[in-house]
């Protein structure tokens, strides 16, 4: 009897045939590489429907009050900065763009990381509560192209793209590439890499933003809501709770596999003991690594296009119970 698998706090990864809340695709241009240091000296964000489609642009230079950096990728001088608007001038504005949005960018990370530290800068709060990496997103279609830059992916599309390292030709180049890949990915059926982030209010007002941290890092710290059921057996179904560990001989990315780990109810682990239910490599015979250490151990071993047929019919494992912080009634005590 198959189970529905019960979903972790946010939503890591979610099926490309699925509804969503629609995206906020952004680009921002940097005079350096280290967040909360260098500063965001141009800026584009763009409402996009869940259709693709553009509904709204928000697109400016901003004064970073510092040098403004790499002039000869950007093409910013500070000449050109002084007396623009500065990044606490405008977040109200992107975070009116952003609400109930997914935000969108080609390596997420960067632009995330830089939009965040702005808003933490002048004391403000973005309303981002998912992400989505278009170059993890192009990795798992296997599009075919050389590689995953964005200007190879254009020209993949047949998207032109006139400024190289504009905010707002890149983001539009962006949003344009983002429709066909979308539609490809719910013709193949895939999942699409969002990711939760959160934030924190401090009791003194303070909001801190998440960091996005590597997948396999968070998957590994969550804790399973199953008991292990013991090994994986052949020919019989995967079992909410079983830990699973990957190795490097894989040919879809870690990351898409752990996301259907998590959403399934198994367990991600990053180390193969006696514990592991099993190993998934598509080399049963490796010399090294995980799939070594499964073979040693005799830890069963899956494919991953085995395990990504297994993960969609996945047997309930048995809830591990919370404990209770009250006593039961009948040892409470009365004060008098």
């Amino acid at each position: 009897m198959s189970h529905t698998p019960r979903q972790p706090s946010g939503s890591w990864g979610r099926p490309a045939t699925d509804t969503g809340p629609g995206w906020a695709v952004v680009d921002v241009e940097t005079s350096g590489f280290r967040p909360g240091q260098a500063r965001i000296v141009s800026l584009a964000a763009l409402a996009v429907g869940d259709d693709g489609n553009v509904e709204r642009t928000l697109s400016t230079l901003l004064d970073p009050g510092v040098d403004p950096g790499p002039t000869h990728v950007h093409g910013l001088t500070a000449e050109m900065l002084a007396g623009q608007p500065c990044f606490g001038d405008v977040v109200a504005d992107l975070a009116e763009l952003l609400d109930g949005r997914i935000l969108v960018a080609h390596n997420v990370g960067f632009d995330y990381a830089f939009l965040t530290a702005e808003a933490e800068l002048v004391g403000a709060e973005l309303p981002v509560d998912s992400v989505m990496c278009t170059v993890e997103l192009a990795r798992r279609l296997e599009l075919g192209a050389e590689n995953l830059r964005l200007e190879t992916l254009a020209a993949h599309f047949g998207v032109p793209q006139l400024r190289p390292h504009d905010a707002l030709d890149d983001a539009q180049v962006l949003a344009q590439i983002l429709k066909p890949t979308l539609a490809r990915a719910r013709e193949r059926k895939a999942w699409l890499p969002t990711r939760p982030v959160g934030r924190r209010r401090w009791p003194n007002g303070r909001v801190t933003h998440d960091e996005l941290q590597p997948l396999k890092v968070l998957a590994a710290r969550l804790p399973c809501a199953y008991l292990n059921p013991g090994p994986y057996v052949a020919g019989r179904p995967l079992v909410q709770g079983m830990r699973v560990a990957l190795s490097a001989e894989v040919a879809r990315t870690h990351e898409e596999l752990v996301e259907r780990i998590v959403h399934a109810g198994l367990a991600y682990v990053d180390a193969v003991d006696l514990q592991t239910s099993l190993v998934i490599c598509n080399d049963p015979g490796a010399e090294q690594g995980k799939g070594f250490q499964a073979q040693e151990l005799g830890v069963p071993i899956l494919s991953d296009a085995e395990f990504m047929r297994g993960v969609e019919d996945v047997i309930g494992g048995a809830a591990i119970e919370e404990f209770l912080d009250a006593a039961p009634a009948g040892d409470q005590f009365a004060l008098f």
